[in-house]
Parts: C-alpha cells; sequence; structure tokens
C-alpha cells in the first residue's frame, strides 16, 4: 500500500460511498432533480393549456383565470421562499431539501386529481410553497460544497437540470396528447409526482454541508464531509484540513463581529450585496423568459401554428434552450459572470424586437420568422441570464447566505408573479407590443450589470469580501496575498484527488509559511480585541505586519493561549494554528464513526418500533385475559 505523510496511512473514514470528484458531481447532479421540479412544473402547464381535452374540462377558463392559475404557484413559492432561508439555517440544507420534495408530492397529487379550476389552483399553491423551498435552498447548498474554481460549472449544471425538465415536460405533454380522453393532461400531472418522490428519497443519502455542520458546531461530522468532498475520504490529508481551518476560521470571525443572522442585520450591513443578488433575479424575470416559458404554445398559435403543431414547435424550441446552457459549464469560470451577462442582454434584446415587429407585420413569414427569434431568445437566455442569477447568492457571507439567497428567489417569484399574472391579459390587450416591455428591460439590465455588478469568478465564498466595500472580515482576499487576475491560478486546487501528497492545495508564489502566520494573527485579533492596534499594520495592503508587542491591559478580554503562542513566534514563521480551528484529531473522528455503526439503520429501527409496538400490545391483552379469567370464578 502506498504510503502518505500521515500517520494513519491514508486510512479513509467515508460518510459516503462516493468520495471526491464521484461524489460532487453524484451529489450536484442529484440535486438538480430540485430545480428539474420548477423546469417540469413551469413547461406542463405551458403545454396544457393548448390541450382541448383540459380546457373542455375547465369549461374553457378566461385569460383571468388562466393568469390567476399559472401565477398562483409565483405566490406559494414567494412566501416559502422567506421561511426557506430561516428553515435551511435551523434543521440543515439537506433537511429542509427532503421537506420541500415532499410538500412538492402532495401538491403534484392534488393537481392530477383536481375537479375544477380552484382545486387545481390550490394544488399549484402547494407546489409553489415546495418550489420556492427547493429553488432557495438548492442554490445555497450547491454553492457549499464546490470548490471555488468549480463552483459556476456546478451552478450552471444545475440550471441545466431545471431546463432539461422544462424539456422533459414539453415533449411528455405532447407524447400524451395523443390519447384522446382526460388522461392527456392528468398523466403529465401524475409523472411530476414520481420525479418529486425520487427527490425525496435521494435526500437520505446526499451528505450535508460542510459550512452549515461547522457553523452549528458538528466538527467531527464537517471534518469527515470535507474530507469525503476534497481528500477521497481522508480524514489527515491537509488538503481536508486547509479547508476545515478556514471555513472554520470565517465562522469564528463573524461570531467575533456579532454572530448576527437577522434580515435587518444583512439589510443594513450587505446593501451592496443584496442589491447584486436581487437585481440579477429580478432582470432574469423582467428580461422575458417567463413570457415565452409559460406561454410559448400560445406565442406559436398566434403567430399561426396550431393544436399539437403549437406544443411540437415548443418542444423544438425547448431541445434548443437546453443545448445552450452547457457553454456557460466553461465560460462562467474562465470568461467570468458579468461578460455573460451583458452579452446575454444584447443577444436577448433584438429578438424581441424583431418578434414585435414580426406580429404587427402579420405576413406569411411571421410564423417562421417568431419561431426563430423565440429560439434565439431562449438560446441566449439559457447561455447567461438563466443560470448567472441562481448562482449570485455566492456574494453573501455564510451567516446570512440563506436569508440572502431567499431574498433574491422572493425577488425571482415576485417578478415571476407579476409576469404570469399580466402577460395572458397583455397579449390579449396590447398583442405584439406586449414584446417591447422585456426588450425594454433587456437595455436597462446591460447598464445595471456594467457598473454595479463585480466579477466573482475563481474567489472562495470566504474571500468574497474583498470585491465588497462592507469590511465584513479582519481577513480579506487582497490581504492574502492574491491579487487581480490571479486568483484563479493562486487559488487552483486540486480537488478529490489525493494520490500525490507532495501537490500543494494552493500555487501561490507567496512565502507559505510566512502567510500561515499571517492568517493566524487576523484570527487572533479578530477574537482578542485587546490586541489590536489601530493603525491597519497591513491587514488591508497585503504585507504581513511586525510583531505585535503585548498589551499589558486586561481589563476587557485576555488573549487566549493560541493567540499568544502565534504573536510569540511569529518572527519565526512557526506554523502554530489557533486551536479553535484545529480539526477534531483522528482518533475523535474514529471513535464517532464507530458509535454511529453501532446505531441500527432508520429501516432496522423502524421495525424494531413497530415490532415493539406488537409484542406490548399482544403482552397487554394475554394480561388482560388473564385477570378476567381469575376473576370469572369469584363472580360465578
Amino acid at each position: 500500500m502506498e504510503t502518505h505523510p500521515n500517520q494513519h496511512h491514508n486510512l479513509q473514514i467515508k460518510e459516503s460511498f462516493l468520495v471526491g470528484r464521484a461524489l460532487l458531481n453524484f451529489t450536484s447532479i442529484f440535486v438538480s432533480l430540485g430545480v428539474f421540479l420548477f423546469g417540469f412544473e413551469q413547461g406542463l402547464m405551458s403545454s396544457l393549456l393548448t390541450n382541448e381535452f383540459f380546457k373542455d374540462y375547465y369549461n374553457d377558463p378566461s385569460p383571468v383565470e388562466v393568469g390567476s392559475m399559472i401565477a398562483i404557484l409565483e405566490i406559494g413559492a414567494l412566501g416559502s421562499s422567506f421561511v426557506a432561508g430561516k428553515v435551511g439555517d435551523k434543521i440543515g440544507r439537506r433537511r429542509t431539501i427532503r421537506w420541500g420534495a415532499f410538500i412538492f408530492v402532495t401538491g403534484g397529487l392534488l393537481q392530477a386529481t383536481s375537479i375544477n379550476i380552484l382545486n387545481l389552483s390550490v394544488g399549484r399553491f402547494i407546489t409553489g410553497l415546495a418550489i420556492g423551498t427547493l429553488t432557495t435552498i438548492i442554490p445555497c447548498y450547491q454553492q457549499e460544497i464546490s470548490p471555488p474554481d468549480d463552483r459556476g460549472f456546478y451552478a450552471c449544471l444545475e440550471f441545466t437540470g431545471n431546463i432539461i425538465g422544462y424539456a422533459t415536460s414539453i415533449w411528455v405533454d405532447y407524447g400524451f396528447s395523443f390519447l384522446q380522453n382526460n388522461l392527456s393532461w392528468r398523466c403529465p400531472l401524475y409523472v411530476q409526482c414520481i420525479m418529486g418522490l425520487l427527490l425525496y428519497l435521494g435526500s437520505f443519502i446526499i451528505v450535508e454541508t460542510p459550512r452549515w455542520l461547522l457553523d452549528h458546531d458538528h466538527d467531527i461530522e464537517g471534518m469527515i464531509v470535507i474530507s469525503d468532498l476534497y481528500s477521497d475520504g481522508d480524514v489527515e490529508d491537509e488538503n481536508g484540513i486547509n479547508e476545515y481551518r478556514q471555513i472554520k476560521e470565517n465562522v469564528l470571525i463573524a461570531r467575533v463581529e456579532g454572530g448576527e443572522r437577522s434580515y435587518q442585520y444583512m439589510f443594513n450591513r450587505f446593501k451592496k450585496r443584496l442589491s447584486v443578488a436581487c437585481f440579477s433575479q429580478m432582470f432574469a424575470q423582467l428580461n422575458g423568459i417567463n413570457i415565452v416559458s409559460y406561454y410559448a404554445p400560445m406565442i406559436f398559435e398566434s403567430a399561426g401554428w396550431h393544436g399539437r403543431d403549437a406544443i411540437l414547435m415548443t418542444g423544438v424550441n425547448a431541445l434548443v434552450y437546453v443545448a445552450s446552457t452547457i457553454p456557460p459549464w466553461y465560460l462562467v469560470d474562465s470568461w467570468g459572470r458579468k461578460p455573460l451577462l451583458l452579452s446575454g442582454a444584447v443577444l436577448m434584446f433584438i429578438p424581441l424586437l424583431t418578434i414585435s415587429w414580426s406580429l404587427f407585420m402579420d405576413n406569411p413569414w411571421t410564423p417562421q420568422v417568431v419561431v426563430i427569434c423565440v429560439i434565439i431568445f431562449n438560446a441566449a437566455f439559457g447561455t447567461s441570464w438563466g443560470p448567472i442569477p441562481w448562482m449570485m447568492s455566492e456574494v453573501m457571507p455564510n451567516s446570512v447566505r440563506s436569508k440572502g439567497a431567499a431574498m433574491a428567489t422572493a425577488t425571482n417569484w415576485l417578478f415571476n408573479f407579476i409576469v404570469g399574472e399580466m402577460t395572458p391579459i397583455l397579449l390579449d390587450l396590447i398583442k405584439w407590443k406586449t414584446y417591447l416591455i422585456p426588450a425594454l428591460s433587456c437595455f436597462l439590465s446591460f447598464f445595471c450589470v456594467h457598473y454595479l455588478f463585480p466579477e466573482t469568478k475563481g474567489l472562495s465564498l470566504e474571500d468574497m469580501g474583498s470585491v465588497f466595500d462592507d469590511n465584513s472580515s479582519i481577513f480579506s482576499f487582497h490581504s492574502s496575498g492574491v491579487h487581480g487576475s490571479t486568483s484563479s491560478s493562486v487559488r487552483s486546487v486540486d480537488y478529490g484527488s489525493t494520490s500525490d501528497p507532495d501537490t500543494s492545495r494552493r500555487n501561490s508564489n507567496v512565502d507559505q509559511s510566512t502567510n500561515d502566520v499571517f492568517r493566524q494573527l487576523a484570527a487572533s485579533l479578530a477574537r482578542n480585541p485587546t490586541l489590536m492596534k489601530p493603525e491597519p499594520n497591513g491587514i488591508i495592503t497585503g504585507v504581513p505586519p511586525p510583531q505585535l508587542p503585548r498589551q499589558q491591559s486586561q481589563e476587557f478580554i485576555k488573549p487566549v493561549k493560541s493567540d499568544s503562542s502565534v504573536l510569540d513566534n511569529s518572527s519565526t514563521h512557526q506554523e502554530v494554528s489557533p486551536t479553535e480551528i484545529e480539526p477534531p484529531s483522528f482518533e475523535e473522528i474514529f471513535q464517532f464513526k464507530l458509535a454511529e455503526l453501532e446505531k441500527p439503520l432508520l429501516f432496522s429501527r423502524f421495525l424494531n418500533n413497530v415490532f415493539n409496538h406488537i409484542s406490548v400490545g399482544l403482552f397487554k391483552s394475554k394480561k388482560r385475559g388473564q385477570h378476567i379469567d381469575e376473576e370469572t370464578p369469584l363472580v360465578n
């Protein structure tokens, strides 16, 4: 067996049967099923609106009834997105996903068995509660398990899952449309319940995020998950240990700064970060995508395609839409977030103007022109404003990330509701002029991104404070010696691979021992304000500060032992880490896993409880019978 420079020779203590890159890929693809459900629900109803049996069963609903039935899902999602942030902080990302999936199945069953438009709307409202929960938590989950250099890739992969869900629903609708009865629209509604059930069952398999675990002091479990994700299950690998220290240090600094997690604190402290996350979601809706997504068959019908042909054209458009989400996998972490948004705004603006002009002219070429422009518009959105806004909650600090994601998602659903409610009414009243409204939004979004949005490619979640002026951390990305365009190379990480023990996690030209001491000084100063001096001492400039003299006044907070050792040895660059950010020892982790293995599995515990209740019931019945038999002779 190949030996590694740790005490137990690369011994694995795994929380999951998959580790490293395989675990990252599996988890990312699987949780994308949550946003797949959103896309499936979105595309499903758009095609059913042109189903003749659907319209006959619900007595040919008016545009107002259709708009309300469509938009009520957004009302449910808007309300639940606020709650999901608090729930995700309290019970964890994984369990929140589980509850979201359960609620989705409940709402789906109500839709599939509905007997009137009111029942259908109630089912869509409950489904909206689930979708709001899932679309808030899953992006947080994705960001918190992804390595910095690949976070954009996995976020875009997640959005691809959303569009695959949309495309799948269109073709499911098209396939069932050949049934000449009400099953042609009920069966697709049952299919979404099966998808939700798969997500619910899978939530028992995926891991919890290490950042949530460490933030809630589940340090041993957090270290095991970190080693599974980044060190192939080796809990003594330096990659995993350094990742643990960085996350734990960020958690401790946030607590020292006040530990606030309220919405008011977020609004006051992180205005610019929150505006970036919310504006991106607002323009993602106002730029017109849901005019096409919800009402594509109706648009094609107005352009000359009718019945099943309208659904077929929508299906072809959906396939191109899926293909357009693939280029961002490779562009978002190399080209960047901002260039994709700017180019997308331009490429969406032109087709919207062309659609409006073509419908106004209403000539024999109108059906073909509208189809081509809708396809181009969807492809531009899928490459830019589709995936990027869902990952912009990455700019929020760990302490309020789920609340920031909740606000951004609520913004999405608010404008999603406005678009869903107003589109059928506007199409009925002003027809071709409707498309000038999202065209204007695309124009405005270009300048908003250009002047307000920073570039965040290559930054770790803990280092986002370096591009915002909110002083959210004493130790920042720039103060670590990493600057500008070199961030991507400096922070390059070979996640999921520990085959080469000499490979450094950070390929930096900065002297590592000097940088380590500086990190320790920053963390120590954050925990012990009495050691701080009024001058910056290089914390902003990136130059390691000179040795700090120990102050005599101890009237407020005494330095802890780890801080004293760092200060005493800073001149010799000894690698001494504060004990507060040190990971659990191998022995602690090993004992924890032994205790976990001794616990029966969930299914076994369930069976034991059932058998215990049965045994107790039989025992009581037997004793009751014996008691009656003993008293019978006395009564006689």
